[in-house]
């Protein structure tokens, strides 16, 4: 049965989205540390609203060093952890309705980036407080709210928590799907790269971060007639946008591509622009070289449409977490380097070692020089602990929904922790996270927080 405090999730509604408003306005994005903002201005300005707003509320808060602030309901040692994130993923390059950071309400849904990940699920939660705190009910045990800014590049403001502090015995993070997820993939991040010799690439850009199937890509080329650019997009063959246009003052050609970004855990649902121009590229009749030879090999070992590494010979999957994503995320010729970035998740029966054999492998063979960036094994949490079983029975019992533990590509918070899982706050993949006009809706922003509010109190108040 639903307790009456969850119930009023619907007169609490315009608090949430007020709160979301303000933490979407702050250009949450990581940038170079500065003295005494680890992650840049921006990231500490979203951490600092965040701060007043919560002391304002009356919770114990407290600052790590502007990596991560806390938010205690009651005294004493937290027995239970909220793990959600501040910071966002760039919106370089993708083409949004509306300014990302100026969010809109249109037909039921709230627009502008952090929307779904992270800050709407964080306002939810913290609406979840409120209510808990309004209804003057006694809590057995206090809980703690964790509010990072480093999630999209590493999580190092939760190392940097867990050095000075531990976390609570009971953890999970609105960070996934629901009902729960108790496995997330392994994750591989990889660079390969080469000296550039190219006479006929001016320059490349594609994809900004690791962990979003790029959306857009752009090349300069030299020596090169636009009857046999187009002609290379006709060979090409990928279900994407080519453009070309005449630089002025000059022979070049730009390339445009437009493709559809997604977040890295899910490149099916996705259109590569990077893998499409490499296509191009690879169409052409380039001048012999170390590029021409990077640029071959890209396209052989990592083609377009193709997201589960089998040309790279990692084409693995199992039954309890499903099957490895390879996503070609990033490429630069830049001052006289081609750098080539790739994000893996890998299931429960591979390791990282074994990915990064795989990709050292195709990097010697055309040429490059690869470098590991990142490496984290799968995470497995015990499916039979009391919170999983409490927050399982609470989805089901508010949603009225079949509930079970789910696989994920994607890595939250929870990843290194012992038995921390992933609790919301996604309901479909429509949401368009980490891509343009990412959003929520307002009626699932609410069902947020009556399950987030029930979930408190049944495992801080029974």
């Amino acid at each position: 049965m639903i307790n009456e405090i969850s119930k009023k999730a619907g007169k609490y509604l315009d608090y949430a989205v007020e709160l979301l408003k303000e933490l979407i306005a702050h250009k949450s994005v990581a940038a170079e540390a500065q003295e005494g903002m680890p992650y840049g201005r921006d990231c500490a300005d979203c951490l600092a609203f965040a701060e007043d707003f919560l002391k304002k509320e009356g919770y114990i808060v407290r600052n790590f060093d502007n990596h991560a602030i806390t938010a205690d309901f009651g005294g004493g040692n937290a027995e239970l952890g909220i793990l959600c994130h501040l910071d966002v993923v760039p919106t370089d390059g993708q083409k949004w309705t509306s300014d990302p950071f100026k969010p809109e309400i249109r037909e039921g849904r709230i627009y502008g980036r952090g929307a779904i990940d992270d800050k709407g699920p964080a306002a939810a939660v913290i609406t979840a407080m409120k209510m808990i705190k309004d209804s003057g009910i006694k809590v057995n045990k206090n809980f703690r709210l964790i509010l990072g800014s480093n999630e999209e590049n590493g999580s190092t403001d939760m190392e940097y928590y867990t050095s000075k502090e531990s976390f609570p015995p009971m953890l999970f993070t609105p960070d996934g799907e629901f009902p729960i997820i108790s496995i997330e993939k392994g994750m591989i991040r990889y660079d390969m790269s080469c000296c550039s010799d190219d006479k006929n690439i001016v320059s490349i850009k594609g994809g900004s971060v690791y962990n979003a199937v790029p959306e857009t890509a752009q090349a300069i080329v030299a020596g090169i007639s636009e009857d046999d650019i187009e002609a290379a997009m006709v060979k090409a063959d990928c279900d994407v946008l080519f453009t070309l246009e005449k630089i002025d003052g000059t022979d070049n050609i730009r390339i445009n591509v437009e493709g559809k970004g997604v977040h890295a855990s899910t490149p099916e649902e996705g259109r590569n622009a990077v893998t499409a121009l490499i296509s191009l590229l690879n169409s052409l009749d380039l001048a012999e070289g170390s590029v021409k030879k990077a640029l071959s090999g890209l396209a052989k070992y990592f083609p377009y449409g193709e997201t589960d590494g089998k040309s790279a010979g990692l084409d693995r999957s199992d039954e309890k977490s499903g099957a490895l994503t390879l996503v070609l995320s990033r490429l630069f010729l830049e001052n006289g380097t081609l750098t080539a970035g790739f994000d893996s998740r890998f299931p429960v029966s591979v390791t990282g070692a074994e990915v990064s054999a795989k990709m050292a492998a195709a990097a010697a063979d055309m040429g490059m020089t690869g470098k590991e960036i990142i490496v984290s094994e799968p995470h497995c949490a015990d499916e039979n602990s009391e919170m999983v079983k409490t927050l399982l029975s609470v989805y089901t019992d508010c949603t009225g929904k079949e509930s079970k533990c789910l696989a994920i590509g994607g890595g939250t918070y929870v990843h290194d922790t012992k038995n921390g899982v992933a609790f919301g706050a996604e309901w479909s993949d429509e949401n368009h996270m980490h891509g343009a006009d990412e959003f929520i809706g307002l009626y699932e922003l609410e069902k947020d927080i009556e399950i987030y509010c029930e979930a408190i109190l049944r495992l801080c108040t029974e």
